[in-house]
Formats: structure tokens, sequence, C-alpha cells
């Protein structure tokens, strides 16, 4: 940012945002302890005049001002036709300029793991085996002898790039040295959550004492072929456990209490993460890999307390070894009819289809005997089933109106499954969503396009951090098939942009949409590049088509929900490499402020 946005933006927080807070409570302050989901009286009335007002309507029109009351917009124009709605007590923000666009939804936003991330301490920006030590033994004056000390990963979040190389002597500290920083203490350094960084290995570091409380002796052996239990010359464990696997096991196996988030914990983080991804525009999502009890539960907990700021759609993840061979026609009729549309909820709350996958692997059997408690995923590991039972399981489904939502990557032939399901019962206008699309053909779009799915795609996994790799995997002939935005838009499907949780700024996906651009700076598929214009309608009132409230937000339109994010630049206009970078000012839901910048 320039000096010149720099002072119109101190001069803006000043004069209209610090304004805003006092008035409609700021979280965290005495007000903000009523969140907008749990409001006190009638929302005040709000103008904002003066800014480009991007409503991303059918026309995409562009306003100056927006008018807000009770929680909704009655205006939305040039400023001369705001004077009607200006009355005592009405708050009027002059937003010299500022860009308002509606508030993103993020599509796929695992949001409830954002603030998990602040339960167990970070190490911090530690360069050397010498820096974590220290960290360590800092932590270890402030715990009771015998106390776990359980710490966040080595490296520098949200990616956690380049470990253990970022150390200085380029490997992983040993148990001795851990030892020797927190000599009366159990020790353990978390590996990542796979996901944050997109390849493995995933990396536990324990001392002595920990690997004696898990257990683990030299003659242990290792409980899956993807986890090894690295040994000294004299074959005694060195401290070091690694996975070759995305989803961490050895902590779900091993050290599942001394790691484990609790329902207080897990509920205390719901507003921690909303705050998170508010500071970026984002007033809604939609969870669409699912969620097991345990997240439900926080996110009901939250909703009760009147912490929750955030918009949520969520899809349920459930443990089918409960259902064992059982037949799904009755089963599905008796206990999954309240996942049937309409969704089973409110505008904050809501519960909207069934996650389902064909993928089983072996060591998901070993994840899931930690049921009910998920770790990092909140979600269930025992979802996968054969292709026969899913196809039977969709079909129910279908005829209990209760919407499927399945991840491509975890399994591939979903569409064709889909499909034929759609030769039965008829699937367009039911919304099924198909996420984690990587890769697509103009044979799968088409089939796509006709049965009305929506589509999710990763475009931080499949362009930025892997795009250089699935490219030259596929070969100049297939290339265009590689997050196939263009082709998937110009089909008439329906697209809605994610984050996955890393980066949590839906602008990043947005901007991988248009730029196209790898972590090597590589142009992915450049020919399926779409307009800012629509990247923005893919992440707003196509997020809200995810849980059919598109009628209700998703753009900037009288009678529809106040959800909107003032921002530090124009998403149309600022240079193309600072679209990741823009943050909002003020975020509004519901017609009351969740986020101010400081």
């Amino acid at each position: 940012m320039n000096n010149r946005n720099d002072v119109g933006r101190r001069d803006f927080l000043s004069s209209s945002a610090g304004m805003l807070g006092s008035a409609f409570g700021r979280p965290g302050s005495a007000q903000g302890q009523t969140s907008p989901s749990q409001p006190k009286g009638g929302s005040p009335s709000l103008v904002l005049r003066s800014g480009k007002i991007i409503t991303v309507d059918d026309n995409f029109t562009i306003a100056e001002a927006v008018a807000i009351r009770d929680g909704r917009i009655v205006a939305v124009g040039p400023d001369a036709a705001m004077k009607s709605y200006t009355e005592p007590g009405t708050h009027v923000v002059d937003l010299q300029g500022k860009t308002v666009i509606p508030g993103l939804i993020d599509g796929h936003a695992h949001m409830d793991r954002e603030g998990l991330k602040a339960i167990f301490p970070s190490l911090g920006r530690v360069r050397s085996i010498r820096d974590i030590q220290e960290r360590i033994a800092e932590l270890a004056r402030k715990s009771k002898p015998g106390e776990w000390i359980v710490t966040m990963p080595i490296g520098d979040p949200p990616f956690y790039l380049d470990v253990p190389d970022i150390l200085a002597e380029k490997r992983w500290p040993a148990r001795q040295e851990l030892d020797s920083a927190a000599p009366d203490n159990p020790v353990l350094i978390r590996s990542i959550w796979g996901f944050w960084r997109s390849t493995p290995p995933l990396v536990t570091c324990v001392n002595t004492a920990a690997l004696k409380r898990a257990g683990i002796t030299r003659e242990t052996a290792s409980p899956d072929p993807g986890v090894v239990i690295e040994k000294d010359k004299n074959g005694d464990p060195t401290g070091v456990l690694i996975e070759s696997d995305m989803q961490p096991l050895v902590e779900l196996i091993w050290f599942r209490e001394a790691t484990r988030f609790s329902r207080k914990d897990r509920t205390r983080a719901i507003p921690v993460s909303a705050k998170t991804y508010h500071a970026f525009g984002t007033t809604g999502v939609f969870e669409e890999h699912g969620v097991a009890n345990e997240v439900l539960r926080a996110y009901k907990d939250a909703r009760r307390a009147g912490t929750l700021t955030m918009r949520t759609a969520l899809v349920f993840s459930p443990d089918w070894k409960a259902v064992a061979g059982s037949p799904l026609s009755s089963f599905m009729e008796a206990w999954a009819g309240w996942l049937g549309e309409p969704a089973l909820g409110d505008d904050w709350l809501k519960m909207t289809g069934l996650y389902v996958n064909i993928q089983h692997r072996p060591s998901d059997d070993l994840r899931a005997k930690a049921a009910p408690y998920t770790g990092w995923a909140g979600f269930n590991y025992d979802t996968g089933m054969p292709r026969e039972r899913l196809k039977e399981l969709a079909l129910e489904c279908a005829r209990n109106d209760i919407r499927v939502v399945a991840n491509a990557a975890l399994s591939p032939g979903i569409i064709e499954i889909m499909a034929d399901v759609d030769k039965q019962i008829p699937l367009k206008g039911r919304r099924w969503i198909v996420g984690h699309v990587g890769r697509l053909s103009r044979r799968e779009i088409a089939e796509i396009a006709r049965m009305g799915l929506m589509i999710t795609p990763h475009t931080n996994a499949t362009i930025y951090k892997g795009g250089s790799y699935f490219q030259k995997a596929l070969g100049p002939d297939h290339r265009d098939e590689l997050t196939p935005l263009r082709h998937l838009l110009d089909a008439g499907v329906k697209v809605s942009l994610v984050t996955d949780n890393v980066p949590v700024s839906m602008f990043w996906p947005i901007w991988e949409s248009v730029a196209r651009l790898s972590m090597t700076n590589e142009r992915i598929a450049p020919t399926q590049a779409i307009t800012r214009a629509e990247a923005l309608r893919c992440s707003t009132v196509n997020g809200a088509y995810l849980s059919f409230d598109e009628d209700k937000r998703g753009s900037i339109e009288v009678g529809k929900l106040a959800d909107l994010a003032v921002l530090r630049a124009d998403p149309l206009t600022v240079q193309e490499n600072r679209i990741r970078d823009i943050t909002s000012l003020l975020t509004i839901v519901g017609g009351r402020v969740v986020y101010e910048a400081a």
C-alpha cells in the first residue's frame, strides 16, 4: 500500500470504523459479548456512503452507498438516495472511496481448526535446535514436574515449508536434546496436519519421558507401514517419529491424551477461528468435508452461548462402522431423515447434507479407533465404503432428499456414481456437490452441468502448492483439464471457491483463479483463468448456493442479510499480484461489526 492509501486507511479507521466499533460493540468488548446470533434489541441503522459498492447482483452493479436496518439491506444506490434512510440515530459512515463487497463465503473452510492452533503454544520462528531447546526450557519453567509440554510444529505457519532444512543443523531434534531442555517433563512437538503443506512427511519429535509414557521401546513395532520409529545406531528410538501420510496417526494412537482438544477447547476456538476469517472479509462458511459430532457440539455450544459470529452450514460426517452391513433403505429413512432438505437450522447454523467417499485405507481404521475423538480432522475417518455400497447410499439419499457431498480426491469415479443415480432419480436442482476437484475432462464437465452438480475446486493445492507438479504430470495435451474453471463457468456450472483452511483468506483462491500462478511462479493451465468479477461471484453468490441461501445472502441487494466487508483494496483494480494480500477494514454480519482492523 502506498503512502497516500496508508493515510486514507488511518483517516477512515479513526473517523468511521472506530465509531462503528463503539456503536455496534467490538468483538471481545463488553458490548461485543452479545454476538450477532443473539442481538439484544433491534440492530442500529447504518448507512455506508461515498464508496465503491460492488453488489455482485445479476448485473454486477457498482453503487455508491448502502443502507442497513434491522440486520438487512434496505437500500442500494447513489449517495443522494440514502437521505430517506437517514434518521436520528442512524450511523452514517463516509467510506472515502473504499470498496465494499458482499461477505465472502468459504465453500470448504475447516474454520473450527484455525482456533485450535492457539490451544497449544507455538515454538516461534526457530532456526536451530538450540532455538527449540530454549523455547522448550522456557515452557518447562512454567510447568510442574511431570506435566506434558506439547507444542505446535517446527516451521513457519501457515505452510510449514522446508523443514528441517530451515534449522541450522538440517535435522530434527533428538530425544536427548529435548531431555536437556526439560529434564522433568515429557515433551512432544506435534507434527503438522499434512494438508497445511500438502506434502509429507509428518514428523513428531518427543523426549525420553514421552517415549516411556507411550510405551515405545526398541522392540516396539510400527503400527502401520507409513509410520517409521527412527532408531539410532544402537537400535534405540531417537524420539523422531516419521509419517508418510497426510493425516497424523502417531498422536492418535500413542499421544492422544497429551494432544487432545477438549469440548471446551473446541467451543472456545470457534469465535477465535471466526475472527481470523472475518479479518479477510469472510462472513459465511460451508464445511464441505463434513463434521463429526464433537465439532457439531462445539458449534451448537457457541451458538447457544452467543459467540457464533460466522454464518455456518455444516455437512454431517457419519461413522459408518456403526451401521455395519445394515440395509441402507430403512436406516436412511429412520435415522438420517433429519438431514433432508430443507436444511435443519437457521441463518446462523444449519445442517445441510451428508459427506461420503469411496476410498478406504487400513490406516483410517487405526485413526478411527480414537473415535469419537477426531484430532485435527474434526471429521470421522470411517467414511469410506465400497463403490456399490456408496451407490446404494447415494440412491437412498436421493429418495430422502438428502444432499450428497463428496471429495473427488478421495472418491475417484464419484461423478459416474452420481450419473448412475441420476438415471433413476434426477439430480437436477438438488445441488449435490463434488469438492476438491483437481482435474476434469470436457465430458465430465458436460455431465456435471447436465446433473446440476456444484463444484468446489481446491486452488490452493492444485494451482499454487502443487500446480507445477500436476501440470508436468498431465502433459501439454491435457493441461486445460487442470482445475478447468473457464470450462466449468462456460458450461454453466456453479463453482464455489474455497480455502481448505490454508491460508484462511478467500483472496488467495480468488487470486489463484485469476493469475493461475504456482508457488514457483509458473502459469498453470492459463487458458482456464477466469476474470476478477467471476472469481468474486464464485466467492459470494455461488457460496450462498451451496446452502440454498442465494436469496438471503451473497450479494448486496435490498432485502438480503447485511453481510459485507469494507476492504483495504479494490479486488477489481488492485495489481494482480496483490489480490491475495487484501484484508478487511470492517466486516459486518447481520448489520453488526464482527471485525474491525486495528
